[in-house]
């Protein structure tokens, strides 16, 4: 071989056989032996096999009126045959796990790869000072038995809210799991926050019950319209930044 170095052998494709395989921190490897997978549309880099897709979408015209009004949810496509497919988003870190007939709640954003097995919604998921101005926060949900994958900005940190009170910035959250309950805090900072500009963290998140949330180290930037691929953002692109 004319080429030298271990260049060959620092990037070789991982070996592992389970449905969803890191090959690094920011690429995904799906061996699709295991049947067909949702991706963000857009997302797939690289397959060797047989693989075919077939773009679904904003899941339906339910999905996509929801979408339409809340400026939430996630356009995915389906992904079926045989071989092994690699997905990622802008060099994003991504996060993996499995749920057993569990849900969890997610930034639609950060959505990356989920099994075919697992239903996704668009839901309401708070009220109170959000729920005045734009008729609530919405978020998307994931149901069922399977692999999740979710992107974040940096390395995450996993929280656990049975203990002290547990707060966060909303474009900063990427999910939650099931018993944990949400709600919405404000703080403007007191008057002379307030007329020196502001501390731009008005709106919190408050986390408590029994369950972890995830909370990346950088805000997503919320768009909304033709300039947004996937999510609209944990409130609906009504809190933008």
């Amino acid at each position: 071989m004319p080429i030298h170095g271990s260049l060959f052998q620092d990037y070789q494709e991982t070996t592992g056989q389970d449905p969803f395989v890191l090959q690094n921190k920011k690429l995904l490897k799906i061996n699709m032996q295991y049947g067909p997978v949702n991706c963000k549309t857009g997302s797939m880099v690289a397959y060797q096999g047989d693989v075919r897709f077939e773009n679904t979408g904003s899941g339906g015209l339910n999905k996509m009126l929801k979408k339409a009004v809340t400026g939430e949810g996630v356009n995915v496509m389906q992904c079926t045959g045989t071989g092994e497919l690699f997905v990622a988003d802008m060099a994003s870190e991504i996060q993996v796990f499995y749920i057993e007939n569990d849900t969890v709640s997610c930034n639609g954003a950060s959505v990356l790869a989920f099994s075919g097995s697992i239903e996704w919604d668009i839901q309401r998921i708070g009220g109170g000072m959000a729920g005045a101005m734009a008729g609530g926060l919405y978020n998307v949900t994931l149901r069922g038995t399977g692999y999740v994958a979710l992107t974040t900005k940096g390395d995450p940190v996993v929280l656990d809210v049975s203990g002290p009170p547990t707060f966060a910035d909303p474009n900063a959250v990427v999910f939650w799991t099931s018993g944990v309950q949400m709600n919405v805090k404000t703080d403007s900072g007191g008057l002379k926050s307030m007329v020196r500009g502001g501390t731009g963290e008005m709106f919190q998140l408050g986390f408590s019950g029994q369950g972890y949330v995830m909370v990346q180290p950088a805000e997503n930037v919320v768009t909304t319209g033709a300039q947004s691929s996937g999510g609209g953002g944990l409130l609906g692109g009504i809190m933008g930044q």
